[in-house]
């Protein structure tokens, strides 16, 4: 079974930092692409991260040159670190894996099969 067990969520100001993290087992992580999710108090979860096994990255605009994604194929784990945090940044942050393009980030929805149980972040003004 696929498993993606996030770590790193807390409350900060607004201008802060956090490093979140992900430890993914169970499946072939190089086959997978990985990503980070977020949904807000009352909002749609939606994607706004995401790596490819070779690197290649995609952002959301909103977190554009704030966040920056990783992934450590030898640790089998993600990362997301985000700088400048501002208030509309908080919300659960959810690590997940889309196995369809075998480690390539391709899928046009956007979606991700297999989903963690999330971390919370809150960024206090």
């Amino acid at each position: 079974d696929v498993q993606l067990v996030e770590a790193g969520g807390g409350s900060v100001q607004a201008g802060g930092y956090l490093r979140l993290s992900c430890a993914a087992s169970g499946y072939t992580y190089t086959r997978f692409c990985m990503g980070w999710l977020r949904q807000a108090p009352g909002k749609a979860r939606d994607w706004i991260a995401r790596v490819s096994t070779d690197g290649i990255t995609e952002y959301l605009g909103s977190v554009t040159g704030r966040f920056t994604i990783s992934r450590d194929n030898a640790k089998e784990t993600l990362y997301l670190e985000m700088n400048d945090l501002k208030p509309e940044d908080t919300g659960m942050y959810y690590c997940a894996a889309d196995p369809r393009y075998r480690g390539r980030c391709l899928a046009p929805d956007n979606q991700f099969p297999y989903q963690g149980q999330g971390t919370q972040v809150t960024v206090s003004s």
